[in-house]
């Protein structure tokens, strides 16, 4: 388990647009760990843990975007049923709220990685070791 930052941008709704950020992150040498679109009528959300937030940043404020920063908990867990309901309980027993989640598992992977925005980082990390 590691505290990570987070970046969100509001980004237009269209072709290409994802593919074109990507792109420029790439260029600048920036990998992305973990991502999450949501969308909406006119915009998306784009939410991502990148390998250098500084410079993942500077590189979407130089193409003019709005980023928000936010610490986010990335946890590690085995590839199994119930391995999130386990840790899930345990944070809602600290009363820990998770806000959001996201993440996967490869196919045949050992574990996954998860994202998760809680309400309290400090206590989620006593909770989760």
């Amino acid at each position: 388990m590691e505290v990570a930052e987070q970046l969100s941008v509001f980004l237009e709704n269209k072709p290409g647009v994802l593919a074109r950020v990507c792109a420029a992150l790439a260029e600048a040498g920036v990998n992305l760990r973990a991502i999450c679109v949501s969308d909406t009528v006119d915009h998306a959300v784009v939410r991502f843990v990148p390998t250098d937030a500084r410079r993942a940043r500077d590189v979407l404020e130089r193409g003019g975007a709005l980023v928000v920063e936010t610490d986010v908990l990335c946890v590690r867990l085995p590839d199994r049923p119930g391995a999130l309901a386990s840790l899930a309980r345990k944070l809602g027993e600290a009363g820990v709220n998770i806000e959001y989640a996201y993440g996967s598992a490869g196919t045949g992977a050992p574990d996954g990685l998860l994202v998760f925005r809680v309400d309290d980082v400090e206590r989620a990390k006593q909770v989760i070791g």
